[in-house]
């Protein structure tokens, strides 16, 4: 069921982990999606060429989230292309652990440049262009329900993340635009079991309520139905994507 039928979506960060899978499930449900890269051209062309395989539309297009002037030719080129913008997922990201007296200013000028400036440069367009009845989905962490040593900017960027969305939410709501927030926890994208033993994921595995770390499909399952009709009503929400992880 083509539940997303005739809607064009951008997802940021959609070359690789939970945005591929996301692109991925936005296209099989519908829409024509906007895959978005900062530097991995050849991993979102892929991502194009799977969607277009199954009979999809999907373009990718470079775009550094935490530059105004690439953020604008993203949605310029998003209009350009499909004529719209009804969707907008905002998933691109950096994680950088490293207790807060480790961390240097350029990493946490880089960590909330990408997480936190990325997403507010994203809304204020999506303000402008998003079509009416429209819906927006961010990525936020289950880490902010947490206390992880190390992960104190990262965390704190998400909760910027949450706070966007549910006051945006409010300044939208009258357009009968969504916004929503999923929060994962572990999930395996190469990003997250890059250095960590088996011990570890099996440690984080165990700490949800189904003994496993999630599936980047299984966030994507979630976002599809955010942006479908069905979702209309749900509208402000933090929504933990995590197995009952925290």
């Amino acid at each position: 069921m083509k539940t997303l039928a005739n809607k064009a979506a951008i997802v940021t960060g959609g070359s690789r982990g939970i945005g591929r899978s996301i692109a991925i499930a936005l296209a099989r449900a519908g829409a024509d999606v906007v895959v978005n890269y900062a530097s991995n051209e050849k991993a979102a062309r892929k991502v194009v060429a799977e969607i277009n395989a199954f009979g999809g539309k999907a373009v990718a297009v470079r775009a550094d989230m935490s530059r105004s002037e690439d953020a604008a030719d993203l949605f310029a080129t998003t209009m350009k292309t499909f004529g719209k913008v009804d969707i907008l997922v905002n998933n691109a990201g950096i994680m950088l652990n490293k207790p807060i007296q480790q961390m240097s200013e350029e990493d946490f000028d880089r960590v909330f440049g990408i997480n936190v400036k990325g997403v507010f440069l994203a809304l204020r367009l999506a303000g402008e262009h998003l079509s009416d009845g429209g819906r927006i989905v961010n990525l936020s962490s289950s880490v902010t329900r947490l206390l992880f040593p190390g992960y104190g900017a990262y965390a704190a960027t998400k909760a910027a993340v949450d706070q966007f969305t549910r006051i945006f939410a409010r300044e939208v709501g009258p357009r009968n635009i969504t916004v929503n927030a999923v929060a994962p926890g572990p999930t395996r994208t190469e990003l997250f079991t890059l250095g960590k033993t088996e011990e570890t994921i099996g440690q984080l595995a165990s700490m949800s309520a189904m003994g496993r770390i999630g599936e980047p499909e299984d966030v994507a399952r979630v976002v599809a139905f955010l942006c479908s009709d069905e979702a209309a009503w749900i509208t402000g929400q933090i929504i933990g994507v995590n197995g009952g992880f925290a």
